[in-house]
């Protein structure tokens, strides 16, 4: 296998591998312009994110500035909102459903390393995938670990560090993450009638 399939596959690879090493060039050129555009060229910038990620889906946007190890593994859905200061470490797949919402310098972070010291200083390391289902919102600077999965609505507080899996439809906070507890109909009721005011509001001019 080479050294990017073992990357792929969650297997130990060396991140030394002269294609590897080019991939990354590639992803920090890219990631560079983009982070130098001019904020409101709205065109360039979603040309450049096209370029770099494996999938960008409509009305999705990333303010600058934002950093990845190569780009080509994150799949953004539509209607993603990706805040300042983003650092996603992509030796794994990442994947952000429809409608994710992700605060200012969060981290996504596929990539690991051996436990044991003799094997970590050879330098070989490995990579976990890491997913957000649709409408998740993630608050200001929480930290996600490789091989965490966060199910579809659910919220995690700002600053939490989430080192397992989160199910659907919950809040989570904290350092390690836990659920505090389920969205619930109450919720739903109270965030429907503020929405339902707003419209109203608007109507009225």
């Amino acid at each position: 296998m080479t050294e990017l399939e073992r990357m792929r596959s969650g297997r130990l690879y060396h991140p030394g591998d002269d294609a590897l090493s080019e991939a990354r060039n590639q992803a920090k050129r890219l990631t560079w312009r983009y982070n130098q555009l001019d904020p409101t060229d709205w065109a360039g910038r979603t040309a450049l994110l096209e370029e770099l990620l494996g999938h960008l889906g409509e009305d999705s946007w990333i303010e600058p500035s934002f950093r990845c190890d190569y780009g080509v593994n994150i799949t953004v859905g539509d209607a993603v909102f990706i805040n300042y200061d983003c650092v996603f470490l992509d030796v794994a797949p990442i994947s952000i459903g429809d409608r994710v919402l992700i605060g200012p310098r969060t981290g996504l972070y596929t990539a690991g390393h051996p436990i044991v010291p003799e094997v970590r200083d050879t330098g070989l390391e490995y990579g976990l995938p890491i997913t957000l289902e649709d409408s998740v919102w993630l608050g200001g600077s929480v930290t996600v670990c490789p091989g965490v999965a966060i199910g579809q609505n659910s919220i995690v507080a700002a600053g939490s560090v989430v080192t397992k899996d989160i199910p659907p439809n919950v809040i989570a906070a904290g350092n390690p993450c836990r659920v505090l507890r389920p969205i619930t109909d109450d919720d739903r009721a109270k965030w429907e009638a503020q929405r339902r005011e707003y419209l109203q509001s608007q109507e009225r001019g």
